[in-house]
């Protein structure tokens, strides 16, 4: 055996270890079916740097990891759909194609370059029911997943899904998505972050044509006073069995897009 060789399957486990951390140092961004459409909402104090995007008139994109990488696949995204959209027909540009394109670029960089792109991405289509949204999660080798009601992605990804799993059932309002999501993406004994520091929007399936919306500035600040006075009340604490919790790990912060500086 030639000095200093790597099996395939070592490679591969290697990229993936080095892919997973990267991912896992950036802030977590939760999407979910609400009543009239897709939330999106992710904690990013940026105006700039957006993890939440419009790909085409009911598409919509979010995504976590190194913010230069995961912006290349945005923009590679939106010329697909606008070229197809012009050569056929606008309804024939969908999520569906769109997470075939990805996970052949994602899963071509992952197996021939030496470094694996660090990021994780949701491409989700608003129908005209319930039952006719998609949302696809791809990871950073390619993997595509067809999610229902709920994904979670980076930081602390299982936590926040588990946490956003209490809170979250079918058909939720608005007001009380947005409420889910933040509880979800405040960690245990953590403050909330202000509505300055987050990026939400929505897929409504009510609105004409173009069915993507960000919500930010008064239009949010109602949403969320709103969902406020909709959160079930706290768990009445018994008396004797009061602790004080540990916070759990976070990720270290590094040079993966955290919301401020990419």
């Amino acid at each position: 055996m030639p000095f200093g060789y790597v099996s395939p399957e070592q490679q591969m486990r290697d990229k993936a270890d080095y892919a997973r951390k990267g991912i896992a140092r950036g802030r977590s961004v939760v999407v979910l079916q609400y009543e009239h459409g897709i939330l999106f909402v992710a904690p990013n104090p940026s105006r700039a740097l957006h993890k939440i995007s419009e790909i085409y008139d009911k598409i919509g994109f979010a995504a976590v990891g190194r913010y230069n990488e995961f912006e290349a696949l945005r923009l590679g995204g939106i010329r697909y759909a606008d070229i197809n959209g012009y050569n056929y027909a606008r309804d024939d540009v969908t999520a569906r194609g769109l997470a075939n394109l990805y996970a052949q670029n994602l899963g071509q960089i992952f197996t021939e370059s030496p470094k694996p792109f660090e990021v994780e991405l949701v491409v989700a289509e608003v129908g005209d029911s319930s039952e006719e949204d998609h949302i696809y999660r791809l990871t950073f080798d390619g993997s595509v997943f067809d999610e229902t009601g709920l994904v979670a992605m980076g930081g602390q990804a299982e936590a926040v899904a588990s946490r956003l799993k209490e809170r979250y059932r079918d058909g939720l309002p608005l007001a009380e998505a947005l409420e889910a999501a933040l509880f979800a993406l405040t960690e245990p004994g953590g403050e909330r972050p202000p509505a300055s520091q987050l990026e939400v929007a929505v897929l409504d399936r009510n609105r004409p044509h173009r069915k993507f919306l960000r919500l930010n500035g008064p239009r949010l600040e109602r949403v969320l006073a709103e969902g406020a006075g909709a959160a079930p009340p706290e768990a009445p604490e018994v008396p004797g069995t009061s602790q004080t919790p540990g916070l759990p790990p976070t990720a270290p912060e590094g040079d993966i897009d955290t919301g401020s500086d990419g």
